[in-house]
């Protein structure tokens, strides 16, 4: 065999090795962005479920204290708000911030009913909501997880030049802005004096 033939072989298995990985990435890139995706959508299915008890609860604190208008008509802005559809990640975070701070101004005024706290309908939506704000908080957390890696692959070198090439972007974070959520927790027992 030439030096020629020799040369032409390594370059052709350069080639085929070069194409290889860039094969493997791209499917990578692909399968990370379904991810995200399948992520969102885990989500979304849980903010439509919020979504729908929010009406149900607002009904019911309405039963007992139909003179708090301003927090219902929030309340429901804030729902209509969060609800659109085809909403980006950080303007959906942003909306559900405004809705969960509308929800706590409802408690708040739940928490000046005593005959509404010991409602059972009450108590259970209250109860179908925290668990809905739990599954989001474990949606969250799983979506970010993926959005992470699917953000470190199209930055690291030499899968960004992939990620250039097939026009991989990075993905937004679903994150919690509202400093309430973010806050240490405040514990009181009240006045334990006798």
């Amino acid at each position: 065999m030439t030096a020629t033939a020799v040369s032409i072989i390594v370059i052709v298995v350069l080639v085929v090795i070069v194409l290889i990985w860039a094969v493997a990435q791209y499917n990578g890139f692909v399968r990370l962005r379904n991810l995200v995706q399948e992520a969102w959508r885990q989500i979304d299915v849980e903010l439509h479920r919020r979504h729908d008890l929010i009406p149900n609860l607002v009904e019911t604190v309405k039963g007992y204290a139909a003179h708090e208008r301003g927090v219902f008509d929030e309340v429901t802005r804030a729902r209509a708000a969060a609800s659109t559809p085809g909403t980006p990640p950080a303007e959906q975070a942003a909306q559900e911030n405004m809705l969960t701070q509308a929800i706590g101004r409802l408690f708040a005024v739940a928490e000046a009913y005593p005959v509404l706290r010991a409602s059972e309908n009450f108590q259970q939506l209250q109860t179908e909501l925290t668990t809905t704000e739990d599954r989001i908080a474990a949606g969250r957390r799983f979506y970010n997880a993926n959005v992470r890696t699917l953000n470190t692959k199209v930055e690291s070198f030499p899968s960004n030049l992939i990620a250039k090439v097939f026009g991989f972007r990075q993905a937004e974070y679903f994150e919690a802005g509202d400093p309430a959520v973010r806050a240490v927790p405040q514990v009181g027992f009240g006045d334990t004096q006798a």
